[in-house]
């Protein structure tokens, strides 16, 4: 696999081609393009690319967030040794590798985790600190502060419910931002299951993927304010108030907590699986009729084979896919020899979910299609986002309760902060293409 050559004058201006045409997506967009904040957006680019370039160039960040990732790494070490005590040898990979057994458990830990955390103040701390930070630099209301920094951590419908109070008095722009911010950010309960699929066994690519992964989280926060105020501009008043998170919790002891979220994980882990399934069997369903009976009996299945160099056996769901991606891919950086193959997990990710393309993608680099290592990184920041059609639903039904009141306006951002949640990520990951070279 051929390695990245650093930043150099190419590689800055496609990165720089990308973030225009990410910008230009929006623009055209944007239900009010007149007032768009210019300086917030350019704010918000900054923030990113700082970021970016302080993961990857400056020693103290990038040990801070492989440390991060080496503890992420350690407690999946620690679910192990619950699934070896429940499960005995069949817990062991060398008897061969089970998403269902050896990656979803982790949800549950992860969530327990969280919910203790939670019941301390931890992360009402940090996402404080963090939303201080956001209001401080990007002239947002506190509320949009708390709930774009929340989403780092928390799920896209259990963060709204640290501003479930100010819902009701926010305006259109406000709405949408949370919307968005819960479309392009990841959860993290779930982030353990992702470094586990992409980091395999080795301990030190596993490290490796939890410091991408956790920056992906941190440079969505800007990002989705960005993206968000590019497609519904702030046009009303705001009252600037400041939103402090309330430690106050449903459960009564640290152990209750415990309880709470085991029992959330055990649900979440139930329906990732149920979906999973249910995904990965119609991609197979529109791959039978798709290569099996149209490419096969056409002879379009040989031509594209050709085409792809084997990489592609025929007239997939994957295959299209990524040639409508394609040109996007080129104009972010991604490099000419995998566009196709980063374009395909974008499309899996946007209209099935991020877990079918998580997994996708670690199929396609064990198998060693990727010819860049660039490719594989930027991929992980691609996925790295709840923007999927099924999100829709999930997101306007959680925030439908939580602001029945706002259920008509809610419902008609549906498709828009879907798209908007993806450019968040392409956003992302063309800054950190940039950067890489």
């Amino acid at each position: 696999m051929k390695q990245t050559l650093g930043f150099n004058f190419e590689s800055g201006l496609r990165g720089l081609l990308g973030m225009l045409a990410v910008v230009g997506v929006a623009f055209l967009m944007s239900y009010d393009r007149k007032r768009i904040d210019w300086k917030l957006v350019a704010t918000g680019l900054c923030l990113q690319l700082l970021f970016a370039l302080a993961v990857l160039h400056i020693p103290l960040v990038g040990n801070v967030f492989e440390w991060l990732g080496g503890g992420f790494v350690k407690l999946m070490d620690f679910t192990h040794e619950g699934l070896v005590f429940l499960l005995g040898p069949y817990a062991l990979r060398s008897n061969g590798f089970s998403f269902l057994l050896h990656s979803l458990p982790m949800v549950i830990f992860f969530s327990a985790l969280v919910s203790l955390f939670y019941y301390w103040g931890i992360i009402q701390r940090v996402v404080n600190a963090f939303s201080w930070v956001l209001r401080r630099f990007m002239n947002i209301s506190g509320s949009e502060g708390l709930v774009s920094a929340g989403n780092v951590f928390l799920g896209m419908t259990e963060s709204p419910v640290l501003i479930k109070n100010y819902l009701p008095a926010m305006n259109r722009s406000e709405v949408f931002l949370v919307l968005v911010s819960g479309m392009g950010t990841i959860a993290g309960s779930v982030m353990g299951i992702y470094i586990g699929m992409l980091g395999g066994e080795d301990p030190m690519t596993r490290v490796l993927f939890a410091k991408y992964l956790l920056s992906a989280s941190l440079m969505a926060a800007p990002g989705a304010i960005v993206i968000a105020k590019i497609l519904c501009p702030q046009t009303e008043p705001v009252s600037d108030r400041i939103v402090q998170m309330e430690r106050v919790t449903q459960q009564s002891t640290a152990l209750d907590a415990i309880s709470a979220g085991t029992f959330t994980g055990v649900k979440l882990m139930v329906n990732i699986a149920a979906m999973l399934l249910v995904f990965i069997a119609l991609v197979a369903l529109a791959n039978y009729v798709t290569q099996d009976v149209i490419g096969k009996y056409t002879g379009i299945n040989d031509w594209i084979i050709r085409f792809t160099d084997g990489k592609s056996t025929g007239l997939t769901f994957q295959f299209m896919v990524g040639l409508i991606l394609s040109p996007f891919m080129w104009l972010i950086g991604v490099p000419l020899d995998d566009i196709m193959l980063v374009g395909s997990l974008l499309g899996q990710k946007t209209i099935l979910n991020e877990f079918v393309a998580y997994f996708q993608m670690q199929e396609w680099k064990e198998a060693g299609l990727f010819v860049y290592e660039k490719s594989i990184i930027m991929s992980t920041y691609i996925l790295c986002g709840f923007a999927n059609i099924s999100s829709i639903g999930i997101l306007l039904g959680g925030m439908g309760v939580l602001a029945p009141e706002k259920q008509h306006m809610i419902t008609r951002f549906g498709f828009p902060t879907m798209i908007g949640g993806a450019l968040v990520s392409v956003m992302s990951a063309t800054i950190i293409g940039m950067i890489m070279g």
